[in-house]
């Protein structure tokens, strides 16, 4: 969980997650939608994939990058729970944002 709350502490990191809820983008795509040099994406990239909050795949020259949901799910679920919250898991999506049980 703490390698997933290093990941969410960065603005840009939570950005492109955000851009990822539309669908998979490039690592291009993403990059284009910020002012900072291709290695510090790069670091940031890393840093979502070890968190494994993306999925990363390559397609000839580019890598396509795509959200995986369930482990941020996971990751906030566990936080609410470790401070006695009780979330119906999947509430996030159905109804726009966790509301208790």
């Amino acid at each position: 969980m703490s390698t997933v709350f290093k990941a969410l502490s960065d603005p840009t990191r939570r950005q492109v997650l955000q851009m990822l809820r539309s669908g998979p983008k490039t690592a291009g795509e993403l990059a284009a939608a910020f002012d900072v040099s291709k290695p510090t994406m790069s670091a940031h990239f890393a840093v979502l994939r070890e968190a494994d909050l993306v999925a990363s795949e390559k397609h000839g020259k580019s890598v396509i990058y795509q959200l995986k949901m369930s482990v941020l799910e996971d990751a906030l679920l566990g936080f609410a729970q470790a401070f006695g919250w009780e979330l119906a898991p999947g509430a996030a999506e159905t109804e726009g944002e966790p509301h208790a049980r």
